[in-house]
């Protein structure tokens, strides 16, 4: 696809224009007393959030001019436990990564290690996209815009199932693109992971020894890695927290090393302050040029549209790995993070007026991140808030899973009528495969069958008979409700020849062949 250059000026000439278009922040400066008013409520509403059950915990750090001007935990590590969150209280930030490995990526590019063009063949030959043209041409910079044409799901099924990273950006060449090339946007956390993965290859050390040595400790961000066994060799971390029947729950763990630089990073608000100083600071931190200021700049420059803003309704644009937003204070740049089985982000920052917050959560779905610094931004530009910023957050999040839910619910809520019966066990044990998903095992187990997907069926799925010969699963620790399709292909010899798997069918690659008995 050749629509790259057009859009890529489309993007550039929004930014100008909205630049100078975007509304005014405030006719007067941000003086010292206006952020000591709006400081004190937004310690008020993160502990009437906490209090309220909003969030088990969380963790706020503001800068302003270079300084650390609040810092502080709120609420409790883990519910039922007393150990409380203060600033040094470690968190698993998601998505937040995504910036955080942009900065490291321009690291070195201000190093001349790779340049945000650098092509992905010529750094990292073994990587493939499905098409030859795509994957002669592309970069960096076109994996951290999420422009390469993956899909967004891509790599994250795999993932699920328990594969590495090296098998995950290796399978990727068998997805079909969800667009052309650099003409559609669209949100891949393995895209971004090899796009970081291939800058690093130059150095010779991994990704993880390269995010330390470029980023976390040049910052003294001693409490940062991207490395999962460090989170949790902190005593001081965070548990993740899904609600279970209305009830915060500290139920289940999430290892995300596979896709490390786009969601692997572990930080605190201590060490995320500090990186805030430093992007503020355009590339300087406490006087010493670190990274070169036009290397970080081009992280903020807005390459792909993503519509606008669904609770403020500012425009918003994607970058490299950063949101960049257009809204009612003007100019911002931001990134949320969250993992659906119990965490939730956000950065923000306005770079005219040198302000950032981070705010940190143990808790999905909630809203409480944007909520909190949206109303601190209102009460820093405005003088108040608006409206109740959380309550408007908490709504989009709340809706992401519950009207699948309660499709996937509707769906298998009875089979035909009369009902058909199963085949023998017999008829569909036995062993498939596909190039993308890999090798599966389905065996009988009662009454129903046990599906085993992953290396060495690392993953294991009971399979309940719902009709004929489609069995029914509950694959998702973060949806245990939400139920899920397997369906086989009988022949006439009454041997199944293949089967497809629908919790693995987002990209259309769920159907697997039958490869033995």
């Amino acid at each position: 696809m050749r629509l790259d250059r057009n859009l890529c000026h489309l993007s550039i000439w929004a930014f100008v224009l909205m630049a100078l278009w975007s509304p005014a922040v405030s006719a007067d400066p941000i003086t010292p007393e206006r952020l000591t008013v709006a400081l004190s409520k937004l310690e008020a509403l993160a502990q009437g959030a906490v209090a309220d059950g909003a969030v088990p915990g969380l963790a706020i750090a503001v800068v302003h001019d270079d300084d650390v001007i609040f810092l502080k935990g709120f609420g409790h590590r883990e519910v039922g436990k007393p150990e409380t969150v203060d600033a040094d209280t470690v968190f698993q930030i998601a998505s937040l990564s995504k910036p955080v490995s942009a900065t490291v990526v321009a690291a070195l590019v201000s190093d001349h290690v790779v340049s945000w063009d650098s092509k992905i063949a010529d750094l990292d030959p073994a990587f493939r996209l499905a098409d030859p043209y795509p994957t002669s041409q592309l970069t960096i910079r076109d994996l951290f815009a999420h422009r390469s044409g993956l899909p967004g799901t891509a790599g994250d099924d795999l993932e699920d199932i328990g594969y590495d990273r090296a098998t995950i950006l290796h399978r990727l060449r068998f997805v079909p693109p969800s667009s052309s090339f650099r003409a559609g946007y669209s949100y891949s956390n393995f895209g971004l992971t090899e796009g970081a993965v291939a800058a690093a290859m130059p150095t010779g050390k991994s990704w993880e020894e390269v995010a330390d040595e470029k980023l976390y400790r040049p910052l003294g961000m001693a409490s940062t890695s991207s490395r999962h066994e460090d989170f949790i060799n902190h005593a001081d971390r965070a548990a993740l927290h899904v609600r279970v029947d209305g009830v915060w729950t500290a139920k289940i763990k999430r290892d995300p090393d596979a896709q490390a630089p786009a969601g692997g990073v572990s930080s605190n608000a201590r060490d995320l302050a500090q990186w805030v100083r430093l992007l503020l600071g355009d590339g300087v931190y406490a006087g010493k040029p670190l990274i070169a200021a036009d290397a970080l700049d081009q992280t903020h420059v807005p390459l792909m549209t993503r519509g606008k803003n669904p609770v403020s309704g500012g425009e918003s644009f994607y970058g490299l790995g950063w949101n960049v937003e257009f809204g009612r204070h003007g100019l911002s740049w931001g990134h949320a993070g969250a993992f659906s089985v119990g965490a939730r982000t956000v950065v923000t920052l306005f770079p005219k007026e040198k302000l950032g917050i981070v705010v940190l959560t143990n808790a999905f779905p909630t809203g409480v991140p944007e909520g909190l610094s949206s109303s601190f931004a209102d009460l820093v530009f405005d003088g108040s808030v608006e409206k109740d910023w959380i309550a408007a957050w908490d709504a989009i999040y709340a809706g992401l899973f519950g009207p699948a839910v309660e499709a996937a619910k509707a769906a298998y809520a009875k089979p035909s009528s009369p009902a058909r019966p199963a085949a023998p066990a017999s008829a569909y044990a036995g062993h498939y495969a596909n190039d993308f998903i890999g090798d599966a095992v389905v065996s009988g187990a009662g009454d129903g069958l046990v599906l085993k997907l992953g290396p060495s069926g690392a993953r294991s799925y009971s399979l309940a008979h719902f009709d004929g010969d489609r069995f029914v699963t509950f694959p998702d620790a973060e949806t245990p409700d939400r139920p899920a399709g397997v369906s086989f292909v009988v022949g006439p010899d009454g041997k199944a020849s293949a089967m497809t798997i629908d919790f693995l069918d987002d990209n259309h690659l769920g159907t697997l062949q039958r490869t033995g008995n």
